[in-house]
């Protein structure tokens, strides 16, 4: 019966800032995976020195990379159980993305634009789950 009463307490817009997290970091995650399943096809249309960037990226931007991704799409499925957890999950993917954005800047390809939404996105939803952890929606 308490859990019954918790979810209950639970606002529908944490149900739809998660839901809606989850798809961004979902399709993240599928293009991560197409990028390493069929680079060709994940690459196409894409710049030539972006191209020759994902081919060559130093390991410790494909390490950034990875966290940031992986770590997006864990902080949003352990928001849908609720989990404090998905703060720290949301702040480690903010770290991989931005050691993945200055690999990018390095190599002179970082898509300024993309790289500031993509940063906000996961900035939001950090800040978010802080929120909701200190309000208790998240336990």
């Amino acid at each position: 019966m308490e859990n019954d009463n918790a979810a209950a307490k639970v606002p529908p817009s944490y149900w739809a800032v998660t839901a809606i997290g989850l798809l961004w970091n979902l399709f993240g995650g599928y293009l991560y995976m197409l990028s390493k399943l069929d680079p060709e096809a994940a690459m196409q249309g894409a710049p030539p020195a972006m191209r020759d960037y994902v081919l060559t990226m130093p390991l410790w931007a494909h390490i950034g990379w990875s966290v940031g991704i992986w770590g997006s799409l864990l902080g949003s499925v352990l928001m849908l159980v609720r989990s404090r957890h998905a703060v720290t999950a949301f702040m480690a993917s903010l770290v991989g993305a931005l050691a993945s954005f200055a690999a990018q800047g390095m190599a002179g390809v970082l898509p300024i634009g993309l790289s500031a939404m993509i940063g906000a996105v996961i900035a939001f939803l950090w800040w978010f789950c802080r929120n909701e952890a200190a309000k208790g929606t998240l336990r």
